[in-house]
């Protein structure tokens, strides 16, 4: 390693300098405010857990997503987390243990040992919220309707919504009668919407022509609420829980486009983001000239059973650096005041209290009060200091 490459930063991990890390501390303190006035309490979870702890109920692709190491005073495998919500889970129902629903947020780093997409960092910093202990669909309605109050907190424009519910998929393989590696197969067939593919899957391992059907005609089932009465005439010959699931999305849907009546809302009864983790409906919101979801969540209900507790829950999550590359962040314009070396401490210290900024000139310091970002200056006057514009 050459001593240039020694100041190299790994791929994908990032970090933040001024101004912008005083633009995204703002920003993280602003959406915690926020949070906090609908009821959602602040957790700070550990960044290094135990493996089990980090990756009950999440499925293989957070375990891939995981930096792995050995505890040195237990020789177990730790992990660094790659998602919040496992731990937020852990805190609800094993520390907190309390009754009835619990509102929890939070903001912090978690980090991946792949980008989730080309353009993404190894290092986000996440902020989110999770609403534990309540089933109904008025909770999916809250966190949704949160997560748009996110964005429109921040002055986000065009956001439109994407909606799907796993139980469309888990009911119809279900009906298929399929084993759980053909399970994912199909999956990754319908991620891709591969049609050809798709056909080709179906003709080989679905005998029951009903449901062979109803798996072809998946991928074009999406658009507005139409879509939803699309699905229900399509996929007429599909389980309770099929049709369970279509009530659920058009109930939410309903509720957000009262919260939000200009929001544009669209169903995709073939997303399956994150299948193996949720359990019921899925969210993501999206903005133009963004490639990935800009937030997303979705339910996942029985987390807290490894724990010892099982909990149903929502909730959602973003990224406060993409939040920040959304927005147009106030540059912070030069607001400090120079203390020439002569001005006793006891004086900086008194303005410093009243909350002004004052950088003290050191010993020998070349730089003029301007460059250190001074727009005003101390001055002697009349036996007293002070502050002047520059």
């Amino acid at each position: 390693m050459t001593v240039a490459d020694r100041w190299l930063l790994p791929d994908g991990i990032d970090e933040v300098l001024p101004p912008a890390a005083m633009q995204i501390e703002q920003l993280r303190r602003q959406l915690l405010d926020l949070y906090h006035c609908w009821g959602y309490d602040l957790v700070i979870p550990p960044h290094l857990e135990y493996l089990e702890s980090l990756q009950a109920g999440a499925g293989h692709d957070l375990d891939l997503q995981t930096f792995k190491i050995i505890d040195q005073l237990t020789g177990r495998l730790l992990g660094l987390r790659a998602d919040t919500t496992p731990s937020v889970a852990r805190m609800d129902a094993h520390t907190l243990k309390r009754e009835g629903p619990v509102r929890l947020c939070y903001a912090g780093s978690v980090f991946h040992t792949k980008p989730c997409s080309l353009a993404a960092s190894r290092s986000p910093i996440q902020v989110g919220a999770e609403l534990y202990g309540h089933s109904g669909i008025a909770s999916d309605v809250e966190v949704i309707s949160l997560l748009l109050e996110t964005l429109n907190s921040l002055n986000i424009q065009n956001v439109y919504l994407d909606m799907g519910h796993v139980g469309i998929f888990r009911g119809l393989v279900a009906q298929a009668q399929l084993s759980e590696e053909r399970q994912q197969e199909l999956f990754d067939i319908l991620q891709r919407k591969d049609a050809t593919e798709l056909t080709s899957f179906v003709a080989n391992y679905v005998d029951d022509v009903d449901v062979a059907n109803m798996l072809l005609a998946l991928p074009e089932l999406a658009g507005d609420f139409d879509a939803l009465n699309q699905a229900r005439k399509v996929l007429s010959n599909a389980n309770e829980n099929v049709h369970n699931a279509i009530r659920t999305l058009e109930q939410v849907g309903l509720a957000i486009h009262q919260f939000s009546p200009s929001l544009s809302i669209y169903f995709d009864l073939c997303e399956l983001r994150g299948y193996n983790y949720h359990t019921g409906i899925l969210f993501a919101a999206y903005v133009p000239g963004q490639g990935q979801a800009v937030a997303q969540g979705g339910r996942y209900d029985g987390i807290g059973k490894v724990f010892g507790r099982s909990r149903p829950a929502t909730g959602f999550s973003s990224d406060l650096k993409v939040l920040l590359d959304l927005i147009t962040p106030v540059e912070p314009a030069d607001n400090a005041i120079w203390a020439p070396i002569d001005v006793t401490l006891e004086v900086i210290q008194a303005l410093r209290a009243q909350g002004e900024r004052v950088i003290r000139e050191l010993p020998d310091q070349i730089q003029q009060p301007k460059e250190m970002g001074c727009n005003r200056t101390m001055q002697l006057i009349d036996g007293n200091w002070q502050v002047v514009a520059l």
